[in-house]
């Protein structure tokens, strides 16, 4: 017997969630174990059933999207989370790609390009859709571009940590920010202190501004 991708679905929009299952669990090898209402619901009842697949809304009640997946693959990394949401700006899915999600989909795509992707992702495959990776392609370049020609003896995380220090974040947020231990970030920022030869994080910051990274407030 073939095997069966066990699905679950999270949608504060019960209509959807009822659509949705209908569409999938009509699907040979797709199956819908579980749905839920908000982002705390999700994570209990993924956690409670893991499941191969999580097809998820960003903005739920009482715990978003980002946030959710975030939880949940800290706990099942080897889960797929494909975002299914009716917002597309660059913020979230950058958001979503920086939580782990493998699979990016607006819920006006075809219902065929919705099967396919919840397949690929619970085969272990990535997928977007074509406007969101084509955007964001040219985002991620611009970043490059912009970055490449400031400190080029520093790495390119290091050279995040920097533009996060110049923007007046202390190790903790930066840390939280990027997803990193503490302990990993006062390893760059010293290491960001010997390339740029600075003594302190003052004089890494000016020289970090004069440069064009940050934004203070």
């Amino acid at each position: 017997m073939d095997a069966v991708t066990r699905v679950v679905i999270a949608d504060d929009h019960p209509v959807f969630r009822r659509g949705l299952k209908a569409l999938l669990d009509g699907e040979d090898g797709l199956s819908v174990v579980g749905e839920a209402a908000d982002g705390l619901e999700a994570v209990k009842v993924v956690l409670d059933l893991q499941p191969d697949v999580v097809v998820m809304d960003l903005h739920m009640p009482l715990l978003g999207g980002v946030e959710a997946a975030k939880q949940i693959l800290e706990a099942l990394p080897s889960l797929g989370v494909l975002v299914l949401t009716m917002h597309e700006d660059d913020e979230l899915v950058f958001a979503a790609m920086k939580a782990g999600a493998r699979g990016y989909l607006v819920k006006t795509t075809d219902d065929d390009e919705i099967v396919r992707a919840v397949q690929a992702i619970g085969a272990g495959e990535a997928i977007f859709s074509a406007t969101i990776a084509q955007r964001m392609m040219g985002y991620f370049t611009a970043i490059s571009s912009s970055k490449a020609v400031v400190f080029p003896q520093l790495t390119d995380r290091e050279r995040d940590v920097l533009e996060l220090m110049a923007s007046g974040l202390d190790n903790t947020s930066i840390a939280r920010q990027l997803f990193l231990s503490g302990k990993t970030v006062r390893n760059r920022v010293s290491s960001i202190f010997t390339k740029l030869q600075v003594a302190d994080r003052a004089q890494a910051i000016v020289r970090a501004r004069e440069a064009g990274l940050g934004s203070p407030s």
